[in-house]
């Protein structure tokens, strides 16, 4: 299940947006592309009736914290930035836009599929993962559990796995916000990334 290829030129995305310049000088890809996506989610009690599920960050599920997500889909906050990224890189609309929250057809669904999504669009271009820089900003769950387990190495695997890159092209860093605004008070949580995509050889 896939949200399909966006015509391009229903954004103004084809070459002639560029006015005066000739447009086979934006026909060749660059080699190299570079994306940021942002997104936040607030987070609530179980038994709100917003909450879909489990809490889940990177794929990896944290079936004994208190909280979970309030999202339209599994609300998993690195994949929707990293999705987001991967779009912005490839000049293409938003998640929002591919995955409208009003479409029944997302609704609790895993983000898994809105990675498949992007890669199918980076790969279709030509382009694979060169870095991807996640940012975390929470101030629980923690990331490192009590017997040592390092829950960012997990999600560096789900990303990778799915993305089809070696995890050393994937960097997960996870920071409190210091007990500043929602996300600092637990009401919130958020993520940043950066991706740098490259065409295959």
């Amino acid at each position: 299940m896939h949200a399909g290829v966006v015509d391009e030129r229903a954004f103004g995305l084809h070459a002639g947006a560029a006015g005066a310049l000739d447009a086979a000088q934006w026909a060749q890809e660059p080699p190299m592309r570079i994306g940021h996506g942002f997104d936040i989610h607030r987070i609530a009690p179980h038994g709100d009736t917003k909450v879909g599920g489990p809490f889940t960050i990177g794929g990896v599920v944290f079936a004994d914290f208190e909280l979970g997500i309030v999202a339209h889909s599994d609300g998993d906050m690195i994949y929707h930035s990293l999705v987001d990224s991967i779009f912005c890189a490839l000049t293409l609309p938003d998640i929002g836009q591919f995955f409208p929250d009003t479409d029944p057809r997302w609704k609790g669904v895993a983000s898994d599929v809105f990675m498949q999504e992007a890669f199918r669009q980076m790969d279709q271009r030509g382009y694979r993962v060169g870095n991807i820089s996640v940012t975390l900003i929470a101030e629980a769950p923690r990331m490192v559990s009590k017997d040592l387990f390092d829950h960012k190495r997990a999600m560096i695997d789900n990303l990778a796995a799915l993305l089809q890159c070696p995890t050393n092209r994937i960097n997960v860093k996870a920071r409190t916000h210091e007990k500043v605004d929602a996300v600092g008070e637990k009401r919130a949580i958020s993520c940043h990334v950066v991706t740098v995509i490259e065409r295959k050889p």
